[in-house]
This record gives structure tokens, sequence and C-alpha cells, in this order.
């Protein structure tokens, strides 16, 4: 793995996670930002899997590896709980699981 590539990809995913998540929580209190960006970072993982180290590095494990985020997921996920928002949870926990293995189904098929 190649630690350059990880890194500049991290800092470019990291920056445009926070940014979408923050654009989109200005119309809604609901977590469709990190939803949003998880499933999109699926899909880009799926498309970067048979490509080289770099790209995988750069794309896949830096990128989308800090694009995408589980432990803001899960806070959403129990922020949800505490407010008593069941139906939310279930939706954005089973969507997400959902779109994001489509999502990443189709970046490999578009991949291969």
């Amino acid at each position: 793995m190649n630690t350059f590539y990880v890194i500049l990809g991290a800092a470019i995913g990291a920056p445009a996670r926070f940014a979408i998540d923050q654009y989109i929580r200005k119309f809604t209190d609901k977590p469709y930002g990190i939803f949003l960006v998880n499933v999109l970072g699926s899909f880009i993982i799926g498309l970067t899997f048979t490509k080289t180290e770099q790209v995988h590095d750069l794309v896949a494990v830096g990128f989308a590896g800090a694009f995408t985020t589980w432990s803001t997921f899960m806070l959403d996920i129990y922020l949800g709980f505490e407010l008593k928002r069941y139906k939310e949870v279930m939706l954005n926990l089973s969507a997400s699981l959902v779109l994001g293995l489509i999502a990443a189904w189709i970046g490999l098929q578009i991949a291969s």
C-alpha cells in the first residue's frame, strides 16, 4: 500500500464528506448527508475494486475510506433511538445496507 496515495485520497475524502453533509443539513435534520456519502462511497469502492494498486489506494482506501463513515452512521442510528424515531432509524439502517450493497455491486459491474 502506498501511504502517499492513501493520505492524498483521505485529504480529499474527509472534507468532501463534511461539505456534503453540512450542505444537506441546511435543509433537514435527518441524516441524509451521511446516508448519501455512504452509498456513493460504496459505489466508488466497487468501481475501483479491479483497478491498479495505486488507484485502489488513492480512491478506495484513501478517498472512500475517509469519505464514508461508519462511526457517524452509528451515531445517527443511536440518536434516532434516543429521540424515539424508530421508523426513521429502521428506514435509515435498512436503506443504507440495501442501497450500499446495490451501489457496490453496480460499481463492480461497471468496473468489470
